[in-house]
């Protein structure tokens, strides 16, 4: 069983370059990465506000209270991304400026925000794809019990509605949850992420409970979105690859895609929790207590298109000792595994070049995990909805940001796309990874994804070499020959 509306998403039409008619090229931010004004306009804290004002859990102290100062100079933006070219922006809407305690009406000045971004992105000819939730929980929802609670999801649809009654006239793409992985396993596993939690039975608890409110979310949005709007959720599915070919690496291998990539298809895509999965972890959380009657229909809820993030390969191992080694596996330090049901697995670095994050280039990764997903789910169109690379970049005397590295990285990676799309996949867009630099999360803003470079002390844009280049693929259509 594949959940999709297919009636809705007929196959694009083949286009120039191998990428077909009406393929999308976009870009993608979040909220609490770009858009700074914290506490402005009636917006309170989101566990990654008390999360980054906790001493020593984001580098230099940093916060994203300012961030790229999106929420004011989102004109500017949108006037960039245009001259860009983009056909798309891919953006997030911050909960806590919405529904400042996670219940109640909306704060209307906050709706506006977004409002007025959609209107200029309309303006300008570009395509708002909202996501609901990319990390930013309200500080009182955790509060009371956060995402392993099951109070949260209902929470979650009734934000939901409060953002789809606002802009449902305009946004035509929706996603309910951006990489839910993370937001379970990262928050209350590793605890590199807010809310900094260590609980492995809380991490597979805000794993479901996150599923279940994509599905209520996208019952929200089917009764107030035009018939046209389509839904999606977007995964950062791990292209998991064995060691070596023995038995036990292969092994290793299984365990890192159950509690990576299946705990979430499984529901989402297959209405099933796997079998595999479950007797993992059956000594850390009570399934059958967890799982209501009715939540496998409700999650598995037919969608219109699955987002993929893919930015490195996962390469694994049975460890040598028994225990596991979280530290190498590229989703931040910490003496706490995020592989809950999995701890006893060693992870490693791919050979080759490796981006600022010391994570592989290895372009064939997202090709293989395209197939893949396409294979399993054939019915289902697939956007890459984050794809990029943090590098060393700096402003030159002559006031330029050139970034060679970057346009090998987008360029392979596009390549692989197309490659994909020639082997039949059904491939609908892409999203580079960032539109701008920003808040990275625990690395604070040591690192830079974006597209285009933000001097943080003045706020200006400067447009990276690697921008100017994939405006040249935007208008045409394709890499160069």
């Amino acid at each position: 069983m594949t959940a999709v509306r297919s009636e809705t998403t007929p196959r694009p039409t083949p286009g120039g370059a191998g990428f077909p008619t009406g393929f999308l090229w976009g870009a993608s931010t979040a909220a609490y990465q770009v858009e700074g004004a914290a506490t402005e306009d009636g917006r309170t804290p989101s566990i990654w506000d008390t999360f980054s004002h906790t001493p020593g859990k984001v580098r230099n102290g940093d916060t994203g209270d300012i961030a790229a100062d999106h929420y004011h100079r989102f004109r500017e933006d949108v006037a960039l991304m245009k001259e860009l070219g983009l056909g798309a922006y891919r953006f997030s809407v911050s909960w806590p400026r919405i529904q400042p305690t996670g219940r109640g009406p909306a704060v209307e000045r906050g709706l506006d925000f977004y409002r007025r971004l959609t209107d200029e992105l309309l303006a300008a000819g570009i395509t708002p794809v909202a996501t609901l939730y990319h990390w930013d929980l309200p500080q009182e929802l955790e509060d009371a019990g956060g995402w392993p609670l099951r109070d949260t999801a209902e929470r979650f649809a009734d934000y939901t509605a409060l953002v789809a009654g606002a802009l449902g006239d305009r946004v035509p793409v929706w996603t309910t949850l951006n990489e839910p992985w993370c937001s379970a396993f990262l928050g209350y596993g590793s605890g590199v992420h807010a809310p900094g939690r260590h609980e492995p039975a809380a991490t597979l608890r805000a794993a479901h409970h996150l599923n279940l409110a994509h599905g209520r979310g996208v019952e929200v949005l089917r009764s107030l979105l035009p018939e046209s709007a389509q839904t999606s959720i977007t995964l950062n599915l791990h292209q998991v690859r064995a060691l070596t070919s023995s038995p036990e690496d292969a092994e290793a291998a299984r365990r890192i895609d159950a509690v990576g990539n299946r705990v979430f298809t499984g529901p989402i895509l297959d209405g099933a929790y796997p079998q595999d999965l479950l007797e993992d972890t059956a000594r850390i959380v009570d399934w059958d207590e967890l799982v209501h009657e009715g939540d496998l229909k409700t999650i598995s809820g037919p969608i219109d298109l699955l987002g993929v993030n893919y930015y490195t390969p996962t390469i694994v191992s049975a460890a040598e000792d028994g225990a596991g080694d979280a530290r190498d596996d590229g989703h931040g330090a910490s003496s706490h595994s995020p592989w809950t049901g999995a701890e006893d697995v060693a992870f490693h670095l791919a050979p080759g070049e490796r981006t600022a994050m010391n994570w592989a280039v290895d372009p064939e990764g997202l090709y293989t995990l395209l197939r893949q997903v396409g294979e399993a789910h054939p019915e289902l169109p697939l956007m890459v909805t984050e794809n990029g690379a943090a590098f060393d970049d700096y402003v030159s005397p002559e006031g330029r940001v050139e970034d060679p590295e970057r346009i090998a990285y987008v360029h392979s990676h596009l390549d692989a796309v197309r490659r994909a799309i020639a082997d039949g996949t059904d491939v609908r867009g892409y999203f580079l990874w960032s539109l701008l630099d920003n808040f990275e999360w625990s690395y604070g803003y040591a690192k830079r994804f974006g597209a285009i470079y933000v001097d943080y002390a003045t706020q200006k844009r400067i447009p990276k070499s690697s921008a100017r280049w994939y405006a040249e693929v935007i208008r045409r259509g394709g890499l160069p020959a």
